[in-house]
Formats: structure tokens, sequence, C-alpha cells
């Protein structure tokens, strides 16, 4: 792979390089031309990463405003599959920050499905965001594209860009982490999530396991795909009604990762003064 170049895009051609490559990556229609260019003309950005004259990854974020606070929502990161794994969306990230500070901005979020461990990884292991919102069915069920099939729940990413947890790059010390969920692996060789009989969180940190390869998981068995998607939710939404928020995702070599929790309170979110 040559180097790849990121910059930030503002004309009507960038604008329509990015509708290609938005409808080769989700398989569905694009967002029009018009609102993308009224989006970055109106404080809103948006990022791509060239392999030579080739896009091949974009980020695309316009400005939000709820509870007497301007953020940048950044509602779309979307990289070529034969490009995936190769650090370009954390580039784009990056070159995010960067610049939604120099705007002025000191928050960014977005959303993401709480069953994609990769994109879980990126969010809060190497981007250092916090997660303690969760979105049941939030596009309602899609028919078409990646997303078919299941209801589209998302969790919220709250990434404070001048914040000790990502300028100190935070992590939780010394914390320890209780596991009470198991998992088993079914006649099509996929991991089935196996809940206690009771669970109400009290203890410093809890790790959850999510599949490694949901897509997959999607294909081969629909039904253990919603399973999953079903007690997640539960699962999370007890632990986000209790006060805890996901700070770190465990890599694994079994067919399932860990998200990684502790009580939003531990987490230093104040804006730092420079």
């Amino acid at each position: 792979m040559a180097q790849i170049d990121i910059r930030v895009l503002e004309t009507k051609e960038e604008m329509l390089l990015i509708q290609q490559l938005e409808e080769t990556v989700w398989g569905m229609g694009a967002i029009p031309t018009h609102q993308t260019l009224t989006a970055v003309k109106n404080g809103g950005l948006i990022i791509g990463a060239f392999d030579g004259e080739k896009l091949v990854g974009f980020s695309y974020g316009f400005p939000g405003y709820k509870n007497n606070e301007t953020y940048l929502c950044s509602h779309m990161l979307g990289i070529h599959q034969d490009f995936q794994a190769k650090g370009i969306g954390k580039m784009l990230k990056d070159e995010q920050l960067i610049v939604a500070k120099e705007m002025g901005y000191r928050l960014i979020t977005w959303t993401f499905d709480p069953l994609e461990s990769r994109n879980a990884f990126l969010n809060v292991s190497k981007l250092y965001g916090v997660v303690d919102t969760y979105i049941e069915n939030c596009y309602g069920e899609m028919t078409g594209g990646i997303n078919a099939g299941l209801p589209t729940d998302r969790l919220q990413v709250e990434w404070r860009i001048t914040s000790e947890r990502v300028q100190e790059k935070w992590m939780p010390h010394a914390i320890i982490f209780e596991n009470p969920f198991q998992t088993v692996i079914s006649v099509e060789n996929l991991p089935v999530l196996v809940e206690p009989d009771l669970f109400e969180p009290s203890g410093q940190g809890y790790e959850v396991p999510i599949p490694q390869q949901f897509q997959t998981m999607k294909t081969v068995s629909p039904e253990i795909a919603l399973k999953w998607r079903l007690q997640i939710r539960k699962i999370i939404q007890t632990l986000f009604s209790n006060g805890y928020a996901i700070v770190s995702v465990r890599k694994t070599d079994e067919p399932v990762n860990y998200y990684q929790f502790v009580q939003k309170s531990t987490i230093p979110l104040e804006t730092e003064e420079k």
C-alpha cells in the first residue's frame, strides 16, 4: 500500500467521490452532495484518505447542539473493503481531532453497532472515547446492505477531545473486572452467550463478551445473531443504568472479545485548561 494522504475535503468534486465510496461501503443510497456541501460550509467537517488519487476512506461530521453544548456529530466513517484493517480509520479520527479542536470543538460524538468488535476497539481502546448511552433500534430495521435483518441498536461515543482521558490516554488501573458471563460454541461453530440467573452490578468493573466476527454470524445464523443483539442490549443497559461506562475492549484469541466497564464517575472527563 502506498502512503495514505489525509486531508480536509470541501469541494463539490470531492463530495461526489464521497458519494461513490459511501455506496460501495454500505451498499445503499448515499447522502446528497447538496447536504454534505452545506454541512462543510456551516461548521461541518469531512476528511478523506487517499491512496494516490483514489479516495479509500472518509469521515463526515456536522454540528450538533444538546444540553447547552455544541459538538461535532461524526455521522459516518467509511473505509473501502480493500483498505480495511490498515489503520486508516485511526488516521482519519486523529486528523478529525486536530481540525475539530482548531474549529473550537471540545466534544465529538458518533454511534456504532455494539456487536462490531473492531469498531468498538478503535473507539474506546485506541481513541479513548467513553460510552454510556445505548440507543435501541436507532435507525429502524434496515432492508438492505450490511445492516439488514436486525434491529439497528447503537452505542453512542463521547469523545471529549480536550479531557485528560483523551489527552493523557487515561485508562483505569488496579481495577478488578468481574466476568459473570460465559460463552459456549454452537453446532454452527459460533459463540453463544450464557447469562447468569441474576445480574446486579455493584463491583469495581465488569467484562462483557461480544463476538469477534458479527457479520459472519449474521450470515451463518441470523437466529444466534439476533439472540446476541437482545442479550447484549439488556446487559449493557443494566450496567449503564447503574452508573457504569465502557472504557476499553480487551482482545483475546477466543471467538469473543470483552468490553470493560468502570463507574463513569471515576473517568477524568473534564476539559483540561491549557
